[in-house]
């Protein structure tokens, strides 16, 4: 992935005005949220765990497994690596397909290791799009948990896509149903300044309102968004559909 450039075939909103609607929807979900403190963990290398842990399941359930793995002394590179498969899958067991978040966090830490001697510091230094590239190259990685670990640990300027993000920004017609994760990425990426505390405020709210209000049933009733997409059917201008 390359910082700052549009993907190829994505849909040029950076031109018509995408920018400051992007600013627009962040502000009012600020006022109304506030600041979310999000991605919670005592160190770097808690939120990478916890990336993987939340896959497909809540953060209270993360949390517990969690507080199993500070229990047994092992939340921790070198600790999580010698751990079997089937002890750590019992430690993690609260946050849902044990086995094969286990496998996965043990692909990790062998991957650490194996290119970093177990250094988070080290990894960290690498640029962005060789570091994201290896971490996609883990069994049982994505997008999505490569760029949470990326942006929440390592403090790089990447932009969170979730499902979240998506839904809110499909049903409220700034983009096309169905568009791609590095499409949707890549138009705020152009549009917003590389700004870490600004991706990871701006993710953490959509998460916000995608738990809160835009669930599959959404509640739409004084949603904050609303006067956006009102405008946006009224302007005639609805940037994301083809």
């Amino acid at each position: 992935m390359r910082k700052r450039s549009s993907a190829e075939g994505a849909p040029d909103l950076v031109g018509k005005g995408y920018r400051d609607r992007l600013l627009r929807i962040y502000e009012l979900l600020y006022a109304q949220f506030g600041a979310q403190h999000w991605w919670p963990g005592e160190d770097p290398f808690e939120v990478m765990v916890g990336a993987i842990l939340a896959q497909n399941t809540s953060w209270k359930n993360v949390e517990k497994a969690i507080t199993n793995l500070k229990g047994a002394g092992a939340l921790f590179p070198e600790g999580i690596a010698t751990l079997g498969l089937l002890k750590l899958a019992d430690l993690i067991r609260p946050s849902g397909t044990y086995r094969v978040k286990a496998d996965r966090l043990l692909q990790l830490v062998a991957f650490l290791k194996d290119h970093y001697g177990f250094s988070l510091e080290a990894m960290f230094r690498v640029p962005l799009s060789r570091i994201r590239a290896e971490l996609l190259a883990v069994k049982g990685i994505g997008p999505e948990t490569a760029d949470s670990i990326l942006l929440y640990a390592g403090g790089y300027p990447v932009f969170v896509v979730d499902a979240y993000t998506k839904r809110i920004f499909s049903r409220h017609g700034f983009i096309r149903g169905g568009c791609a994760y590095g499409e949707l990425q890549t138009l705020f990426m152009e549009a917003l300044p590389a700004d870490v505390p600004l991706f990871n405020e701006y993710h953490a709210l959509i998460v916000r309102l995608g738990k809160s209000r835009c669930r599959a049933r959404p509640i739409c009733e004084d949603c904050v968004l609303q006067c956006l997409s009102q405008e946006t059917r009224n302007s005639g201008d609805n940037p994301g559909r083809e």
